[in-house]
């Protein structure tokens, strides 16, 4: 079976690409002889002047700070009985402190704002941002987004050179771009190549994804640098890379320009992303589905479910529906339809373009919160402060299905996964949320009782 490990740190790769884009224009010098200065009167194609204007605007992030390791831990420990009678030690948590590197690209330099990842920053307590001069200052953080993996972080009174936003959309396959941040410390490295696809998702299933891949190469501490296009704009910020041994291998994946500008205006105005949701529970519509429900050439997000007073219920939105765009722009998948309304503000008017029984049919929804979108699941803070963030419903036959966890939250601190079902909690059944609900109401520790696949796991929860 083959396996690979995502490195959430990212840039760096080939300068032979380099050579055979010059191979189109020229034919190459020989071993011994140097590259003419020009050919018929033309110079040499280099990419020197894109890569002179982008490089001010890259900079070094580094952090140091404290993490939290938890270890595995037994449910009977926490009883302060059983310790005391067997004298049995504290289990605490440990910490241990940390320092790492990355990179960070200037989008307001008049404000000091410098987009990065979020993994960057995390646990930070102190950051020094270095610019291409090595001048370092002090940077705080602005706003974080674990689920799409963008911070902001900000400097005062700092020199700096700003880098201008692409429009991501407009980027396709086998477009010529360059990565530029500090891999390993090798502080402003430019690498060089293609866009290798469009749209990948499935990196970090918790998340809001929808990666530019790129085989310019990308290794640990690129990340949160620089993908340009060849005029010089800022198309991605570059997030992970696959790999077997944590080198690049090829496989590198940027957050598109137009999902961290929508992401930075709202870490700017609030500090933090304000997600809307429609209130549906949604599948990609597949070939064999679209079969099955008389859709045969469509594409889009099949609704499983419509949460009773939703933005969807009140749009008019049904189960079997397939949303096939949202604002006049197409939706191909279900992870699709999840980033575009995740990207939305509050309050925000949708326009979705929907089949239903194969006749299109149009629906104007205002995107709620969560809070606002009932027995959704999403709710589930309401429930208790450690399911924050998981997506929860009643599971068919009984029980509560942990559906989704989003990256960062309480929840995603737990051992849940998605797909879980819990059937207890503190030794009292529960057959719906609203059971979960009144077990757990009040309960400063949980022992949760979850069956996952054909095992069943006890999970203390804090």
């Amino acid at each position: 079976m083959l396996t690979a490990s995502l490195i959430r740190r990212n840039t760096a790769r080939h300068a032979g690409a380099l050579l055979l884009a010059l191979a189109a224009v020229a034919p190459l010098a020989s071993a011994q002889a140097p590259l003419p200065p020009e050919v018929n009167g033309a110079p040499m194609p280099s990419l020197a002047p894109i890569v002179k204007r982008a490089s001010p605007a890259v900079v070094n992030i580094a952090t140091r700070g404290t993490v939290t390791e938890r270890g595995q831990r037994n449910p009977l420990l926490e009883d302060p009985f059983f310790r005391r009678f067997f004298e049995a030690p504290e289990q605490g948590p440990r910490e241990r402190q940390f320092q790492s590197a990355g990179s960070g690209v200037v989008i307001d330099a008049k404000q000091g704002l410098i987009v990065t990842n979020a993994h960057v920053v995390e646990n930070a307590t102190e950051i020094t941002v270095t610019s291409i001069e090595g001048r370092d200052y002090k940077a705080t953080v602005v706003g974080s987004d674990a689920a799409s993996d963008v911070a902001v972080v900000k400097v005062k009174d700092a020199k700096l050179a700003e880098l201008p936003i692409g429009d991501s959309s407009k980027a396709e396959v086998g477009d010529f771009v360059l990565a530029i941040g500090n891999p390993f410390g090798l502080q402003h490295t430019v690498t060089y190549g293609i866009v290798s696809a469009l749209g990948r998702s499935g990196i970090n299933p918790d998340g809001y994804e929808d990666f530019i891949q790129t085989d310019a190469s990308i290794n640990p501490g690129n990340s949160g640098g620089a993908l340009i296009n060849l005029r010089g704009e800022l198309i991605g910020v570059n997030s992970a890379i696959l790999s077997r041994s944590g080198g690049n291998i090829g496989i590198g994946f940027a957050i598109p320009s137009n999902m961290v500008r929508s992401v930075v205006d709202q870490l700017v105005k609030y500090g933090e992303v304000k997600r809307g949701i429609l209130g549906v529970h949604i599948v990609t519509l597949t070939p064999d589905i679209a079969d099955n429900i008389g859709s045969k050439d469509a594409q889009g997000a099949l609704v499983q479910e419509v949460v009773e007073g939703s933005a969807a219920d009140k749009a008019g939105v049904k189960a079997g529906d397939v949303i096939t765009a949202v604002n006049g722009q197409a939706v191909k998948s279900g992870a699709e339809l999840r980033n575009r309304i995740g990207l939305m503000r509050v309050g925000e008017s949708v326009d979705l373009s929907v089949l239903r029984d194969g006749k299109p049919k149009h629906f104007v929804a205002l995107v709620q919160n969560r809070a606002a979108s009932g027995e959704d699941g999403t709710q589930a803070a309401s429930v208790h402060h450690a399911f924050d963030g998981a997506d929860l419903g009643d599971a068919p036959g009984g029980g509560v299905l942990v559906r989704s966890i989003d990256a960062g939250s309480p929840a995603s601190a737990t051992q849940l996964r998605a797909n879980d079902v819990i059937t207890n909690v503190n030794r009292t059944h529960v057959a719906t949320v609203k059971d979960l609900r009144a077990a757990a109401k009040d309960q400063t520790t949980l022992v949760i009782t979850v069956r996952r696949g054909s095992t069943t796991l006890i999970i203390p929860v804090r």
